[in-house]
């Protein structure tokens, strides 16, 4: 199982917020990298989109437009389990699930290898 926070909208359009528990087999078909989530931040698009301001595109949906964390599975020759990257923007929070989750699948394309030199952590520090 899995946590994420997941934004959704009801019949009367209203947005609601809440931590769930998923199965792997709900994670969203946007790309063949799994990561394990380890650091997401919160800005001014993950804030509206936990109020329900217009930044949404579908739901349901996790917020979070960046993540700092470790490559789980990979059908990208560019990945390989154990790998640490971040992701920062491509849609993420907005169209496509974000860092607000232990876990997220993401297309190989919208990562970049995080800096040997820094943690997980200080990635998300300066701003994945």
């Amino acid at each position: 199982m899995i946590k994420a926070l997941i934004v959704d909208q009801a019949d009367d359009d209203s947005v609601s917020a809440s931590i769930r528990e998923i199965e792997a087999s709900q994670l969203p078909d946007d790309g063949e990298v799994d990561i394990a989530v380890e650091y997401s931040t919160i800005n001014y698009k993950d804030g509206l989109a936990l109020t329900g301001g217009p930044i949404i595109r579908r739901f349901p949906l996790v917020p979070g437009i960046d993540l700092a964390g470790t490559v789980a599975t990979s059908g990208d020759g560019r990945w390989a389990p154990g790998d640490r990257v971040v992701l920062n923007g491509w849609n993420c929070g907005e169209r496509h699930w974000g860092g607000y989750t232990e876990r997220t699948r993401v297309s190989g394309d919208w990562l970049t290898r995080t800096p040997a030199s820094l943690s997980s952590l200080q990635a998300a520090a300066i701003g994945t």
